[in-house]
């Protein structure tokens, strides 16, 4: 069985809209970033999804914002452990 290429988690997406946010990508390298988006995402919990639509028109704004909250503090602290290392 083959699960379908469009279903993914969501925080991927939070994440990586994070890292553009903090410019990230310009201070690391890809190997690091690699890496760094393990540590965080291995905090979060998995959100599946097939379409963003479904997140934005399904979801209250309380928990996007809340979702939104958790990726902050998850790179917050996987920036700290990365750093440590």
């Amino acid at each position: 069985m083959k699960i379908a290429d469009d279903i993914h988690n969501y925080y991927e997406k939070l994440v990586t809209d994070h890292f553009a946010v903090l410019k990230l990508e310009e201070k690391y390298d890809s190997d690091f970033l690699a890496d760094l988006t393990c540590v965080v995402l291995n905090q979060l919990p998995a959100r599946y999804i097939r379409h963003e639509v479904d997140m934005a028109f399904y979801s209250p704004a309380s928990e996007r914002f809340e979702m939104e909250r958790n990726v902050k503090e998850a790179v917050s602290k996987a920036l700290e452990f990365m750093k440590t290392q």
